[in-house]
């Protein structure tokens, strides 16, 4: 059914995908905190973990929440959620707090990806809901990439890096304020109150647990690629660290690059086709790359895997969504708790590296891309642009 797109609802929404990238901040803040308190690598990595734990806690039972307040009401807690959390490091710094900031900024983000990939099928009509999904990520991405930017910029000129924080409670206000006053239609049909057991029962149909699997390996893959292609580099060509590392700055630029090509040409073309094409292309880069021992070469095939993978999670999103409508929220909960994936294929593969080197660890990425081939195949459901 087409739905009469309004751009004065649309906006608020894809602004909200902004606040979203906040979460990413995590990256960066981790280096700082672990510098400001001295900790080791195994303490200070208890940050990240704060966030990508929350994904697997409080997804589902987000996507059952917003049954009884709505979408659009969900989205609004979360974003209250959000600037407490970024208010924390402002009232008391301190590692504890750290670690509550972060816990909360999780718990936010979480709710706000459950709530908020589903409010986009409210102000847009079903043809161009995997486009629109595709634009979010791209502004979503753009608030990654300023992070470490705006960090650096107020740890070097304003002498604190943690006021960035106040900066980033202030748009998560505005959003929420502009998102609050707008209009937002819910879903025409009330959704019927689920269970634990019901909602975790969708997995049954094999296209919902196939997609399920999708965004776990994709999310899997992402992240992978972010930790291993600097460590790939040093092996292969025996760049120092500080130069290896531009290769993850280069995959996050074709990432969103990539983000706002695929958010133009998914209005146009169908999802599907872009799905298989783009996996094609990651595969053949990343074979390219285990073969490869020189920099140059290595550098360009990260770009097309990033390019490549970039609209992935937006397209399996909106097939799932696509499959059962009806069950949008709860499917956006299982979707999301995907997310956790990010924090179960990186230890694979330290324990491929360990027993084959650096090469060990990127096989095992391949072997997440030949899954999600393999998905773009096997579910049937055709999916709009």
């Amino acid at each position: 059914m087409k739905k009469n797109v309004s751009l004065s609802k649309v906006l608020p929404v894809l602004f909200a995908f902004f606040v979203m990238g906040f979460v990413d901040v995590v990256g960066i803040s981790t280096s700082y905190v672990q510098n400001d308190f001295e900790l080791s690598d195994s303490i200070a990595n208890l940050l990240p973990m704060m966030v990508f734990l929350w994904f697997f806690v409080f997804s589902v039972p987000t996507g059952l929440l917003m049954n009884k307040l709505g979408r659009k009401n969900t989205v609004l807690l979360s974003m209250v959620i959000t600037f407490f959390a970024l208010m924390v490091p402002l009232i008391d710094y301190s590692f504890g707090m750290a670690l509550l900031a972060f816990a909360l900024l999780g718990i936010g983000n979480t709710i706000l990806q459950v709530a908020l990939n589903p409010l986009v099928s409210n102000v847009v009509s079903p043809d161009q809901l995997t486009s629109r999904l595709t634009l979010g990520q791209f502004i979503k991405a753009i608030a990654s990439l300023l992070g470490p930017i705006i960090a650096g910029f107020a740890a070097v000129t304003l002498g604190n890096w943690r006021l960035l924080f106040p900066g980033f409670a202030v748009i998560t206000f505005l959003s929420g304020v502009w998102l609050w006053i707008v209009p937002i239609p819910e879903e025409e049909t009330i959704e019927q109150t689920t269970s634990f057991s019901e909602a975790f029962g969708l997995l049954k149909d094999h296209s919902i647990l196939i997609l399920f699997l999708g965004i776990l390996f994709v999310v899997g893959v992402d992240v992978g690629m972010n930790t291993a292609t600097p460590k790939f580099l040093m092996s292969r060509t025996g760049l120092p660290l500080e130069q290896a590392g531009l290769g993850t700055s280069l995959y996050f630029a074709a990432r969103t690059a990539g983000a706002l090509i695929g958010a133009i040409v998914l209005s146009r073309y169908s999802g599907l086709i872009f799905f298989r094409s783009s996996m094609f292309a990651a595969i053949g880069a990343m074979t390219i790359m285990l073969f490869s021992q020189n920099a140059m070469v290595i550098l360009i095939m990260v770009a097309i895997i990033g390019f490549a993978i970039a609209n992935i999670f937006s397209i399996i999103f909106s097939m799932a969504l696509q499959k059962r409508p009806a069950r949008g929220n709860e499917i956006s909960g299982l979707m999301i708790m995907g997310v956790s994936g990010g924090a179960i294929l990186p230890p694979v593969m330290g324990l491929a590296a360990d027993a084959w080197g650096q090469t060990g660890s990127m096989l095992v990425i391949l072997i997440g891309m030949f899954y999600l081939l393999v998905a773009a195949f096997v579910v049937k459901t055709e999916i709009p642009g």
